[in-house]
């Protein structure tokens, strides 16, 4: 089955569409099989399951690369790689409510923050965060006494759609409406641009789901999460 941004909804293969459309400056590869630089995102995408497709993601894989994919169906991969992780998530689309706090500043983040941002991600674990992610989208963060406890951020842009992501805070900070604040504040800036926000969650993170559905933001679709290494 061919994939294509003119033949599919855009967030059907959200990485194809995005790596094709609004982000293609940033694409590694051709026709049959596109990348983000591994230093950006490890997210990969083909334009086809065809054995000349995965051939050509290959090719541009080093032996020490991931290549993370989002499909509509379970990714069965040739002998040349082997399967790092599988995985469904849900993809939830709309704009989240906004949840303004008093006393909280919200900051736009940049490189001079990484290393915090790149801290804050390895003990939250919001999915993968490298140290040029930031370079998707904007990201906003909230600092309580100079320390980096909350944020999100944009990332893909398929189309006319962008999602949301790295929503994390430190495990010393939740439950004070961090997630929700940054989230809005996010969502204001796309809607404010004419673009439609989304995010992907996985299956079992049930309390996320439901804070964002609290949030105003509905399931799309099921995603398939697949990460592949090259064995050759």
């Amino acid at each position: 089955m061919a994939v294509s941004a003119s033949s599919t909804h855009p967030l059907d293969h959200p990485i194809w569409n995005a790596l094709t459309s609004t982000q293609s400056s940033l694409a590694e590869g051709g026709a049959r099989a596109r990348r983000y630089p591994p230093a950006i995102a490890p997210f990969a995408a083909m334009a086809d399951m065809s054995p000349p497709s995965f051939a050509a993601l290959g090719e541009l894989m080093s032996r020490s690369d991931q290549a993370v994919l989002f499909t509509t169906e379970p990714v069965t991969a040739p002998a040349e790689f082997k399967l790092l992780l599988a995985a469904s998530g849900e993809q939830m689309i709309g704009a989240p409510v906004e949840t303004p706090i008093r006393l909280v500043e919200i900051i736009t983040l940049g490189a001079a923050d990484v290393p915090a941002m790149m801290e804050l991600t390895k003990l939250t674990r919001p999915g993968p965060f490298t140290p040029r992610t930031h370079e998707l989208g904007t990201f906003l963060g909230i600092r309580v006494d100079g320390q980096l406890v909350a944020m999100a951020g944009e990332r893909m842009k398929p189309a006319n759609y962008t999602e949301m992501t790295a929503v994390c805070v430190h495990p010393d900070y939740r439950g004070r409406g961090y997630a929700q604040m940054l989230l809005g504040a996010v969502s204001r800036q796309i809607v404010a641009r004419g673009e439609i926000p989304f995010l992907h969650v996985f299956s079992d993170n049930a309390a996320a789901i439901a804070l964002y559905r609290r949030q105003g933001m509905e399931i799309r679709r099921r995603i398939f999460v697949t990460a592949l290494g090259r064995i050759v």
